[in-house]
């Protein structure tokens, strides 16, 4: 399950995993549609494999639910306390243009 994630994880340079039923899921793809970053978005529960992937996120997160799980570069960034915290920061958008994910 880790090389289906690693694989789905570097497919653009932010990869969002989310469920269709997580409401903190469409805060983060609203910020980073806000942002003019086109993510992939894989919903889990539409997968068939996707339960097996969100133990495995849950694991490297340590928490449950693991969603939405974001992925920015290829690596893990966290969920959507850290995602928020990161843009609060100032640090998500220079992350984003390192990673590709924005130009300007």
């Amino acid at each position: 399950m880790a090389d289906r994630l690693a694989k789905l994880s570097t497919e653009k340079a932010v990869v969002i995993f989310t469920t269709s039923q997580c409401s903190m899921s469409h805060t983060v793809e609203s910020l980073f549609s806000d942002l003019a970053v086109s993510a992939a978005v894989h919903e889990l529960d539409n997968d068939p494999r996707g339960r097996d992937m969100e133990r495995e996120l849950a694991r490297r997160l340590g928490r449950s639910p693991p969603v939405p799980a974001v992925f920015i570069g290829g690596k893990l960034v966290g969920s959507t306390d850290r995602v928020m915290s990161l843009h609060l920061a100032g640090k998500l958008v220079p992350m984003l243009k390192g990673a590709g994910a924005m130009w300007l």
